[in-house]
């Protein structure tokens, strides 16, 4: 443990040496980034190195020499952004030094850490690109997709290797930052939450990541289609909508009769909330009241379906547009009748319900526990 200690101690302290050598000397820009990089990659040599050891105060060495190599490709990447070219290098150096890296590292050391970081250092290199190009952020945002593609890939090749899912996790932030780009132009913000939608479907294959990423995909995907039809001001969205909505209910309505343990939720949800929700974020802005109307009454059938056949997926999205849309056409007599009340009745009447409420506060406790087990009794 005490030689471990003093190696570990001997890495960082000859690290900060070399840096601190280095400004001191006031070395040429090209020298110094070569230098750092160069340093990296024999700490990542150590680190690799040292990693297959069992002994217990052997691990602090190259745990240690990971350690400083990541904080010393920080320090290199940041120097190179000085130079167009020497940011190129840098990345695409560091992004192979830490693959390379996980590919040979023991079982000592965290490879996790090294796949992460060189998906993240894959990540810049490619906004670099969008940069280079002269491209608007808007349009630089697909680039920034290669990286997450990259990891759904080495995902599904690695499989149940541990490192799977920290490196499919790695390129979440990619696309995150990506769909930030775009937000300010609306057809490359469908675009580019299509894109995801691939990647999420192409993730969503593979059965243990099924779960999340089918949801995903199929979120990003209406998403998509309705981010498009807003910027193309569609203003009978239900032309769009409704051709999605039949078949799925169809294909929910098929797989429920040959699995009657299916879920609602996967059978139909996705179907009625392809028209439901952008019929009623149209509904709230549309002054006229046809499409109000109309929507409600749908969403009134759909809720009494939900209710007779013991569909949850029918009773919570039905009922929740169906007040949603109501709530949204009683606002403005809800607001002229209580502007012609007393100023103290408000109060009052809250205060009243305020009592009731606590008077019978039990009761209401066991109904919301019966309404709770009823609802989760429903498929």
């Amino acid at each position: 443990a005490l030689r471990g200690s003093a190696g570990a101690g001997a890495v960082v302290l000859g690290w900060v040496a070399l840096l601190v050598a280095g400004a001191v000397l006031d070395v040429p820009y090209a020298l110094a980034v070569v230098a750092e990089t160069l340093l990296v990659a024999g700490l990542l040599a150590l680190a690799v190195r040292g990693g297959g050891s069992d002994r217990a105060g052997s691990a602090a060495v190259p745990v240690t020499a990971l350690v400083v190599a990541v904080a010393g490709a920080v320090s290199a990447g940041l120097l190179s952004l000085a130079s167009e070219g020497a940011s190129y290098a840098v990345f695409g150096a560091l992004t192979a030094l830490f693959a390379g890296a996980a590919v040979r590292a023991g079982a000592g050391v965290p490879r996790a850490v090294l796949a992460v970081a060189a998906v993240v250092f894959g990540t810049a290199l490619t906004g670099f690109a969008g940069r280079s190009l002269e491209l608007a952020p808007y349009e630089a945002a697909p680039l920034l997709l290669l990286a997450p593609a990259l990891t759904v890939g080495l995902g599904a090749r690695l499989r149940r290797d541990p490192v799977a899912l920290p490196v499919e996790l790695a390129g979440v932030p990619g696309a995150l930052v990506a769909v930030g780009l775009a937000v300010s132009d609306a057809p490359f913000l469908a675009l580019t939450l299509a894109l995801c939608g691939v990647l999420a479907a192409g993730a969503a294959v593979r059965p243990e990541r099924r779960p999340v990423a089918g949801w995903l995909a199929a979120g990003l995907f209406v998403l998509a289609a309705w981010v498009r039809l807003a910027a193309s001001e569609v203003s009978l969205v239900e032309a769009y909508t409704l051709p999605v909505t039949v078949p799925a209910l169809v294909v929910g309505f098929l797989r429920r009769r040959e699995e009657p343990e299916a879920s609602s939720w996967t059978a139909y949800g996705p179907g009625l909330a392809a028209t439901l929700l952008p019929s009623l974020a149209v509904a709230w802005t549309d002054p006229d009241w046809p499409r109000p109307l109309l929507l409600g009454a749908a969403a009134l059938v759909i809720t009494l379906l939900g209710a007779h056949h013991r569909l949850q997926a029918l009773l919570v999205l039905g009922g929740a547009v169906l007040a949603v849309d109501a709530l949204h056409e009683l606002a403005p007599y809800v607001v002229q009748v209580a502007g012609a009340l007393p100023r103290w009745l408000p109060p009052a009447l809250a205060g009243l319900l305020l009592l009731v409420v606590g008077a019978t506060y039990e009761q209401r406790l066991r109904d919301a526990r019966r309404l709770r087990d009823a609802l989760g009794r429903m498929r």
